[in-house]
């Protein structure tokens, strides 16, 4: 079943308009402003992602949760990779164009190949990492038998520890590279 929406608290909700609008490409659909408490209100912000689907964002006034942290990671305590909204691209021509997008808006663009998948990151402003995935490989049932004996193992053995095709795209050099000599 496909989720209707991902919804997360935002710290600047001008710059995470901006990025989710300008470097994803999504449509602001619908603005929800709702009573919080009798303390506060909130714009609660809907994007179109594609499919069916939607992202929704936080846009929290409220002095009783005023000092939050919204990177849904690193706001934890977790490393940044950890919690993250990974959204689907057509495929390898798409995630360039996903690429050369984030880049444009300077945005820096880690690509790797995880051998099943590929797949493009960058951070949103608020912290939190966002990622485009095309599944380069259909997973079979011996993909879904080692999953399952993977999960069953109390210690699970390392299959490959070998880091995979990773690439990494700075906005900055892009710009300078475009920039008249």
């Amino acid at each position: 079943m496909a989720f209707h929406h991902v919804a997360m608290a935002v710290r600047d909700i001008e710059a995470s308009h901006r990025f989710y609008t300008e470097a994803m490409g999504f449509e602001l659909v619908k603005v929800d402003v709702v009573p919080i408490r009798k303390t506060g209100w909130a714009r609660h912000l809907f994007y179109e992602t594609g499919d069916g689907g939607m992202l929704a964002l936080w846009d929290i006034h409220d002095e009783k949760v005023s000092g939050f942290d919204p990177a849904i990671s690193t706001g934890l305590g977790l490393p940044v990779f950890v919690n993250h909204i990974a959204f689907v691209a057509a495929d390898l021509e798409d995630l360039d164009a996903r690429t050369d997008r984030w880049l444009a808006n300077g945005h820096d663009v880690v690509r790797v190949d995880h051998g099943w998948c590929e797949s493009i990151y960058a951070t949103d402003p608020n912290g939190t990492l966002v990622e485009y995935c095309v599944t380069t490989r259909a997973l079979d049932a011996a993909d879904r038998l080692a999953a399952e004996e993977l999960l069953a193992a109390a210690e699970p053995p390392f299959v490959d520890r070998t880091p995979p095709p990773t690439r990494v795209f700075a906005a900055a050099e892009r710009e300078a590279a475009r920039a008249p000599g």
